[in-house]
């Protein structure tokens, strides 16, 4: 039996799914678009495992206002967004960009882009909370 490869565009939209529910603060339907052993590489962080993704989401999107997505790609198995995220000052908007990976059609690596001056003091609130 042959599994069969999944458009890019399907993950295109799993990951502006992911993000909806991110924004929607259902954490339940997120961790769904997660593979198991997904690993989160940040400037702040690297994290292991839909647990620890999933609570650092949580922490976070108590913060976050919203996302606007300006630029989306696909290639094979991976998908890149440039995005903005909104929030609160003193953060204010901010410019960011996602590499995801995809496993068995889940986002198994979810690689961020962005100045972490910012959140500097709130890194033990996001990852550690």
């Amino acid at each position: 039996m042959t599994a069969t490869p999944c458009n890019p565009h399907d993950y295109l939209s799993t990951a502006e799914r992911y993000y909806h529910a991110m924004l929607a603060q259902d954490f339940e339907t997120m961790a769904g678009y997660l593979h198991e052993r997904v690993q989160l590489i940040g400037p702040l962080a690297q994290l292991q495992g839909r647990t620890a993704v999933v609570q650092a989401a949580k922490n976070f999107a108590g913060m976050l206002q919203d996302i606007h997505i300006r630029s989306r790609f696909a290639n094979g198995d991976q998908i890149m967004f440039a995005y903005d995220m909104i929030l609160p000052e003193p953060i204010g908007p901010f410019r960011a960009a996602v590499r995801m990976v995809f496993t068995d059609q889940l986002i198994s690596t979810i690689e961020l882009f962005y100045d972490a001056q910012p959140f500097a003091h709130k890194k033990n609130d996001i990852f550690e909370g």
